[in-house]
């Protein structure tokens, strides 16, 4: 379970709505307070247990690099809504809405993608199959394949539990208490109670499928030769630092790790994700710049 750090939005942070061919998306959008926006847009995308509120430390370091940052929901997720339909909730299925928010909101600029656990399998299917030309894809502590360990059995024991208990049952019986075990305050507990229980059933028992299931598609990935970090907390206890240090390699990306973070950096080391984010997005924009203009 993600768990933002505070829910107060920073200024020039402001809830939205994106409207696409398959319905309207829940965002927080965030724009510079001091200068213009003069840089390429940015669209993040939460995991699976998440929403776009587990960026929202980040987002106001990111508008201020110049650009307009949009943090979403996903289908079925907390804030957007979505059928009883479990196709809806593929990877493919949701990462085809990704290629659509991605042209909505992109106003005929690149965008850069970000994907964080299962949001990263996501938006890899909108780099890998959708129409939209990325000027850059960062996932951020998300691996090449399913998820392993002891998230992966917190997801499995999802896919068994939400349809035969309910999310109330299941807030109770495995969200509250991991939340006040950490010690989480009281403003944070409402929250995240009011998301569980703002989700889909079928969303998120699909993706929580989805996240245990998914192959891996690094090799096609690579042929797509977009700018791609990995950037990961030293302590992810989702996929292991080695799995994505190695599936870096493979991609021949770049890749960050976070000190002191496990598998949430933008909530747990926020300023050291943003600066890395920022300057991975302005060294991407500078190469392909210069490559359209023939390197002069």
């Amino acid at each position: 379970m993600s768990t933002p750090r505070f829910l107060t939005l920073p200024p020039g942070v402001a809830p939205q709505k994106i409207e696409t061919p398959q319905g309207s998306f829940a965002a927080l959008e965030a724009l510079p307070v001091s200068g213009v926006v003069e840089r390429w847009p940015a669209l993040l995308v939460p995991g699976l247990t998440g929403s776009k509120e587990d960026f929202i430390a980040i987002l106001q370091t990111l508008a201020q690099s110049g650009r307009r940052v949009l943090a979403v929901d996903l289908r079925g997720q907390y804030e957007t809504p979505g059928p009883d339909d479990p196709s809806a909730y593929t990877c493919a299925a949701l990462g085809a809405d990704i290629d659509l928010l991605a042209q909505a909101t992109g106003g005929g600029e690149p965008i850069h993608l970000v994907g964080h656990s299962f949001g990263g399998l996501v938006t890899r299917e909108a780099v890998v199959d959708g129409r939209t030309k990325f000027a850059s894809f960062t996932l951020m502590g998300s691996g090449p394949a399913a998820i392993v360990g002891r998230r992966a059995h917190h997801s499995r024991t999802l896919m068994k539990e939400v349809p035969e208990q309910g999310l109330e049952e299941v807030w109770h019986s495995r969200f509250e208490p991991e939340a006040l075990n950490a010690g989480v305050p009281d403003d944070i507990l409402a929250f995240l109670r009011k998301r569980l229980l703002a989700n889909s059933p079928t969303a998120l028992a699909c993706m929580a499928e989805q996240v245990v299931t998914m192959h891996d598609r690094t090799d096609e990935l690579r042929q797509v030769e977009v700018p791609t970090l990995v950037l990961y907390g030293e302590h992810d206890d989702g996929w292991p630092p080695e799995t994505q240090s190695e599936m870096a390699a493979a991609l021949g990306a770049e890749s960050v790790v976070v000190p002191g973070a496990a598998h949430s950096p933008a909530v747990e080391a926020p300023e050291t994700t943003a600066a890395a984010l920022v300057r991975f997005w302005n060294a991407a924009e500078s190469r392909l710049l210069d490559s359209r203009s023939g390197g002069m």
